[in-house]
């Protein structure tokens, strides 16, 4: 028919999913790929109809629940979220988180969904939680491609899956193939469970239970998923269970037919053992069911499958029409009234005529319509710039919405409460205002839990967590491996499942190894099912000024490139962290809260109320008043500045200090132009290299602020250089902003605009 955009299907995965289906339990949570189509019909989580609706890109929520015709097919989740974007009774439904494309992806999120488990059993305190989990006895059902298998995100999760023993029940469909490339290029052996037999536990050492079962074999594959769910679920052990000899009749997707690169004997091979045929003739062997009561099945599985379709079709063109019927009606109203009246008539009758019309041919027959009308005033004209203004809403609601939360629980929500100080109020190092902060969290919610490298029994490499192990216990504060990505997946499949975790990626220069774990599947989790599905993940790290290559990096950039969808907060020093641990405590958002790492043993001033204040995202704070320029900075960055400001102000310039605070949300308020309209001139610094963020504060506070035209002097950035800070401390000198070069930037400056009070300095 020619009418979806692409399709992608678990044809010769069938039987497996069934097998699977018949042992998942409510509370159970799925973490798979795009071949599970059957095992969703199964559960009861996913129509046909909302199937074909999915192909289509339905973007109504009944339609397509999943997504929202936001991803393409074969992307399934169930919606985990009241419509107030409060948790459901996770332990009295079936759970699948949202799918992502990416080989593998599925790994990280799904270790966090079965540690969330162990935590719920394990931790006494969390028993009372029984929305979230009855005493831990959920499975975290994987799914993955034996291809896919070859991804570094595999072996990274199942070997944290075996260290952490939680009850992850890991599915490999294995056809043989990945996509045309076969099974010798991708696994050693030709065989995931013979390449993975040493996980595989003893008496004497624990590890995996590994299964192995014909993916045509029905009888087999029930037997076989129960001894691995009870095992699973009963004892808390890791499972993989390896099904092979699957086929895949209609090749990867619609993009390509499998016939190019399998051989006939094969293609022969995969006919002869096809799941469904093979599930077919046990029906009428085993079963004693007649071929021909068969035969009525199918044919009536075949009727109600293209009723189905066609309900989806036609749901999904009545909505677009819609729109269709309003712009083609109000340009039968101008047809003949103007002088453009002929070139309305064509964009009129183009959009008639346009077989299977989208939105976008509605959208740009309006705008187009529009162009030919500028001079013209008509009630009809009114009325078609009525319909773009409300259409631009509704296709940013169906297209763009929740990028944020939308709930009551978003960041932006959260009641500030300032910090109080007293006469009492320690001045301690500031790495012990952390500490404070982080015992009052786990003490006041016992969802609270954090873990990272060394953060357990040393307390993290710089003591935010000193002590609390031992305070609070190893289920609250532990240690992990060095395992970046699946730390985050470890954190973002706890928070699917109600918990809080705070996951502590060492330093920023290691983010690059959960990159895309943070990208393509925490970033994006509200936004790809439109509010569905929520995570509130704390990822902490620390950045900008320490030493040398690896340690001392702020690569912002990278981060606000690819992390649209979770805040990130830049404090300047730890008191202001803790205030943003509070408020994204009480916040249903993820957020990145980018410590200083040369700022730990400052000394800082204890808010008497550490546990309760709040800090405002979106916010910046002027550090210092001032009239000649503005410098807008944050992190490590504000004391260089101030430093150099108050050695301007010997030389008679008076900078006007802000520190951004949030660089996601950015100045919500608009404050920075607002001293821009004092000053008119302005800097802005960081540590990241040259067109990093620098260059994205100056476009929020330039273009989207409409800062320009209040400017008098070109607008300057102050960054690293463009390579990896050297060592050491000269190191750090020559390779990120200094004092001299921020005083030498705004005293530039201001020889342009008075030479005569401000000569050269060189």
């Amino acid at each position: 028919m020619g009418k979806a955009k692409f399709g992608i299907f678990g044809d010769g995965k069938e039987l497996a999913q069934i097998a699977m289906a018949r042992v998942f339990k409510n509370g159970d949570f799925r973490s798979g790929y795009y071949r599970d189509q059957t095992f969703m019909f199964a559960i009861g989580e996913l129509t046909i109809q909302q199937f074909f609706a999915q192909l289509y890109a339905h973007t109504d929520l009944e339609a397509d629940p999943s997504t929202a015709g936001r991803l393409m097919t074969g992307h399934f989740g169930t919606r985990t979220l009241d419509e107030y974007g409060k948790f459901k009774a996770l332990s009295d439904i079936k759970n699948s988180s949202a799918d992502i494309s990416p080989t593998a992806g599925q790994m990280p999120r799904l270790l966090g969904l079965a540690y969330a488990s162990k935590l719920y059993r394990q931790n006494d305190a969390l028993h009372a939680y029984e929305n979230f989990s009855k005493n831990g006895n959920e499975i975290a059902f994987g799914t993955i491609g034996n291809a896919s298998t070859s991804e570094g995100m595999f072996f990274e999760a199942i070997n944290a899956a075996g260290v952490l023993q939680v009850p992850m029940l890991m599915s490999i469909w294995d056809d043989d193939y990945g996509i045309s490339v076969p099974q010798e290029y991708h696994t050693t052996k030709g065989s995931i469970s013979k390449l993975l037999a040493g996980l595989q536990r003893n008496e004497n050492e624990k590890g995996f239970e590994i299964f192995t079962v014909k993916g045509w074999d029905y009888m087999a594959l029930v037997d076989t998923y129960q001894r691995a769910e009870k095992v699973c679920r009963e004892e808390h052990v890791p499972v993989l269970l390896h099904v092979q000899e699957m086929t895949q009749p209609q090749g990867h997707s619609t993009s390509g037919s499998h016939e190019r690169y399998k051989s006939k004997e094969r293609l022969a091979w995969e006919a002869d053992h096809d799941c469904v045929k093979k599930m077919r003739e046990w029906i009428i062997d085993e079963v004693n069911i007649l071929p021909e009561e068969v035969e009525a099945i199918e044919r009536e599985a075949k009727q109600a499958a293209k009723e189905a379709r066609d309900k989806a079709w036609r749901a999904f063109t009545d909505d677009v029409k819609k729109d269709q019927h309003i712009i083609t009606g109000i340009l039968d109203k101008i047809v003949g009234e103007g002088k453009s009246s002929d070139s309305l008539e064509n964009i009129k009758n183009d959009l008639l005529t346009t077989i299977n019309p989208t939105r976008l041919d509605t959208m740009k027959a309006a705008k187009k319509a529009l162009r030919y009308l500028r001079d013209e005033s008509s009630d009809a004209k009114l009325e078609l710039l009525a319909w773009l203004a409300s259409a631009e809403g509704d296709n940013y609601s169906r297209y763009s919405s929740h990028v944020y939360s939308a709930s009551d629980d978003s960041a932006f929500k959260v009641e500030i409460v300032p910090a109080q100080y007293s006469e009492s109020s320690s001045i301690v190092d500031g790495r012990e205002v952390l500490q404070a902060c982080f015992d009052a969290a786990l003490t006041r919610n016992p969802l609270v839990l954090a873990f990272g490298e060394d953060v357990g029994k040393i307390g993290d490499v710089n003591q935010g967590f000193a002590g609390l192990q031992a305070k609070h216990g190893e289920l609250r504060v532990t240690d992990t491996g060095i395992r970046e990505c699946t730390i985050i997946g470890q954190g973002i499949g706890a928070a699917l499942r109600g918990l809080r975790p705070i996951a502590e990626i060492q330093y920023l220069d290691y983010f690059i190894y959960a990159l895309p774990t943070l990208s393509d599947d925490l970033a994006c989790l509200q936004y790809r099912t439109k509010g569905g599905q929520k995570a509130p993940l704390i990822i902490r790290t620390r950045g900008h000024r320490l030493e040398g290559v690896w340690h001392a990096g702020s690569q912002i950039g990278m981060l606000l490139h690819s992390l649209r969808g979770i805040m990130i907060l830049v404090p300047r020093n730890m008191t202001q962290a803790a205030g943003f641990y509070n408020t994204m405590l009480r916040a249903d958002d993820p957020a990145v809260i980018i410590e200083c790492l040369n700022g730990y043993r400052l000394k800082e001033r204890v808010p008497d109320n550490i546990g309760e204040f709040t800090l405002p995202v979106g916010v910046p704070e002027v550090l210092k008043e001032g009239s000649d320029v503005t410098v807008v900075t944050y992190g490590s960055m504000c004391r260089v500045v101030m430093e150099a400001a108050n050695e301007l102000e010997h030389f008679g310039i008076s900078c006007e200090v802000i520190d951004v605070q949030s660089l996601l949300p950015f100045d919500i308020h608009h404050r920075i132009v607002e001293s821009i309209k004092k000053t008119n001139r302005v800097i802005f610094a960081d540590e990241d290299i040259p067109g990093g963020a620098t260059s994205f504060m100056m476009q929020q506070v330039l273009e989207v602020q409409d800062g320009y035209q209040y400017l008098d002097s070109k607008p300057i950035t102050i960054t690293a250089k463009e390579h990896r800070p050297a060592y050491a401390s000269d190191g750090d000198y020559f390779s990120k902003p200094n004092a001299e070069e921020v005083f030498e930037n705004v005293y530039q400056l201001m020889v342009e605009v008075n030479p005569q009070r401000f000569p050269s300095l060189y």
